[in-house]
Formats: structure tokens, sequence, C-alpha cells
């Protein structure tokens, strides 16, 4: 049996994937622990978590209005940076308390690597966007190397100022809840491992009026994530007059978070604060999303294609490489309207090649073997296999390109 701290950040999206992980590492008889922001692991961990709290900033909302470097220096600066310094005496606690063999630090939890190397801990990395290992920064070398310089900051404050490598990835294991599949070859260092997506079996409970839904027409689930409920009004009013307009033969489920909807759904368009997103999948023909990173791998994972309007951060990356991947469409978050929203649903539902591509991306992460490969990959960082011992590969998870 060996011991497992979770670092994780307060965000749905990246503690979604690591849930799932820990659950089968719970299964195998482990020990897991948490460090993070009490209510919402507890919420999407499970009650019988065992959680460390960490402080997180008071208010970690962001100008909805900030894009482009903008948005990246935000961020970096005003948003990663506040949340290491604020949870690492958490994680500290939290490690003197559990004592784990390996922490499994979330790449925007970087109090988690930075305390595990000062401490002597060895450490693998959750990352849940594939974004970072897409040399999105190569043609700004200014950029890159701001960001270095700030974690060369956070390093000397909270890890160990003699270690030299990108404390986003861990030397010993890297897991990639993707595939290359969907990212194409990428700059990911050696030791990362491509699982694919990672889900949770705990069912979801949340309520959802199934007899609604019309067997006659295809569904459509529009999303855009837990972070973006200020800015998606007008964009959730033009998906909702786009699948009107194809009444006949389309529905769609709208996921309403800020309540912009409430008071107009009906027999086309259902608008709803929360939904069974993974039951859902299962029933719809195409999503229409902002393209974060959970969204599209779970989408992709149902063989479903999509539609995306990328905002900021990581999605514009995420948006390319399902364009080029051929299971999706993008579109323009500002500007599309219900003619360009619904000319992409058009083609997505009518045309083969996007469904072949989203079914292509499909196999490939349940080949890829998800919470399954990535818990049998941390057991081998928390068992470390002697140099002369020689042992047959396990086959699962997806090595690495450089």
């Amino acid at each position: 049996m060996s011991r497992f701290l979770f670092v994780v950040p307060p965000f749905v999206g990246h503690i979604n994937p690591a849930a799932a992980v820990a659950a089968e590492l719970t299964r195998r008889g482990h020990r897991v622990a948490w460090a993070g922001l009490p209510g919402l692991v507890e919420e999407l961990a499970g009650p019988d978590a065992d959680i460390h709290p960490c402080e997180v900033p008071r208010d970690l909302r962001r100008p909805p209005e900030l894009r482009g470097a903008a948005a990246l220096r935000y961020l970096w600066q005003d948003f990663l940076a506040p949340l290491a310094m604020a949870m690492a005496p958490g994680v500290e606690r939290a490690a003197a308390a559990f004592r784990p063999d390996v922490i499994v630090a979330d790449q925007q939890a970087l109090s988690g690597a930075l305390t595990a190397e000062r401490l002597g801990i060895p450490y693998a990395t959750s990352a849940t966007t594939s974004a970072e290992f897409s040399g999105a920064l190569a043609g700004m070398p200014k950029v890159d190397e701001w960001i270095h310089g700030l974690l060369a900051g956070l390093r000397a404050e909270l890890g160990d100022p003699a270690r030299t490598h990108d404390p986003r990835f861990s030397p010993d294991l890297v897991l990639a809840f993707t595939t290359t599949a969907l990212t194409g070859e990428s700059a990911a260092p050696p030791q990362t491992r491509f699982v694919g997506p990672a889900l949770a079996r705990r069912p979801d409970t949340t309520p959802f009026p199934w007899e609604w839904l019309d067997p006659a027409r295809h569904t459509v689930l529009v999303s855009l994530g837990t972070a973006n409920t200020d800015l998606g009004g007008r964009f959730l009013t033009e998906c909702a007059a786009a699948v009107r307009e194809r009444s006949p033969h389309l529905q769609a489920v709208i996921a309403d978070l800020g309540g912009v909807l409430e008071g107009t759904s009906d027999d086309t368009v259902l608008a709803v604060r929360r939904m069974p997103q993974l039951a859902l999948l299962r029933r719809a023909s195409a999503v229409v999303c902002h393209a974060g990173h959970n969204t599209v791998a779970e989408s992709l994972l149902h063989g479903v294609p999509l539609v995306v309007a990328p905002i900021r951060d990581d999605q514009p990356v995420i948006a390319a490489q399902l364009t080029t991947a051929g299971a999706g469409i993008r579109v323009r978050f500002g500007r599309g309207d219900r003619h360009a929203i619904g000319a992409a649903l058009d083609a997505v539902l009518t045309a083969p090649e996007y469904r072949a591509a989203a079914r292509r991306v499909q196999e490939s992460f349940r080949a890829a073997g998800g919470a399954a490969a990535a818990a049998t990959h941390l057991e081998e960082v928390a068992t470390p296999i002697e140099e002369n011992e020689e042992v047959a590969p396990t086959g699962q998870g997806e090595p690495g390109r450089s």
C-alpha cells in the first residue's frame, strides 16, 4: 500500500480527472488524501475524501474582457502565482500529516510540485490540458522567458533553488489526460504518459427531465464551462436561436449557469443551471462549447463531434488541435452568430467525416487506459524499479513523444 497526496487548484475541470484516478488508487488498496479547497474537493471527490484544507486568494475571478497576451499575463502574475503562495502552507501541513509516498500535483497547483521538491518527496504532474505540450509559446521567446522568471521566483520562495527543471513537468512522471490522436505530434517531455480522459465512476445525481428528449431529433449539448458565466449571454442566445431555426430535426440542452435564458425553454431548447453531462453525451449528436479541455475530451470519448468557440487561455490551442484532427469546426466566440453556429452544426451533423474523426480519437482514448493506466504509472513512481531489475512493459498509456 502506498500513500498519494493530490494537490489541486479550485477548478472543476482540474479536480474531476484527479478524482477518477484517486478512486482507482483507492480501489487498489492505496491511501489517498487531498490538499485543496475543501468544499469543492468534497463535492467532486466524494464525502469520504480525506481533505487537508488549503487557503486560496479571496477573489479568483478574472476580468472577463481580458484576451490574448493580457489574459496570459493576468493568468500567471495575478492568478497562478498568488494561488501557489496561498496554497503552499496548507500543502506543507498536508504532507507533514499524511506523509505521502508520492505527491500528485496539478500543473496549475504549482505549490504541489515546489513543496514536493523542497521536502524531497517524489511527485507526478497531473496535466489536465494538453496546451503546455503544444509549443504555443515557441514564437514568443520573451513571454516564455518571463514565465520562467516567474517560476524561478516561486521556486526561490517555495521550492528547492538548486533544482533547474520546469516544475510544471515532473522529471519522474507527467500524466496527460489526452492522446496524440488529438494533440498531434507534441512537445511533451519523454516522461509523459498519454492516458486519455479519466472519468469518475461515481454516478451523477444531477436531476434532469429525461422525458423532454425527443428521440426523433438530434440532441445538441451547449456548454461554456464553469468559468465563463459572465461572458456567455450573447453566445448562448445565438446558439438557442440557431437550434430553433432547425427545430424539425434538432433540439438543444444548454448549460445556462448565469440564467440568461431563464424562462425561454420550450420543446426545442432546454436551458438548465446544471446538466448531467456524461449521461447526456451518450445521447448527443453534437456539442457546442468553448474548447475547454475536459468538455472536448469527454465529448470525443463518446465519439461526438464538436463546434468550438474558444475564449482564452488554452482554449485556442485545444480548438486548433480539434480542427486539425478533423473532429470539429471552430467559430468565433465574439462574432459567432446564429448563422455561423447553425452552419457549423449542419456540417458536423451531416458530413460523415467529422463523426468518423471523432470516433478515431475515441478509439485512441479507450486504448490509452484512462484512470486505470494513470494509477498504474503512479504505482511505479511509488515503488521505483531497481536499476538491475527487468520488468515487462505494462502496455498501458501512450508514451510521450519529444
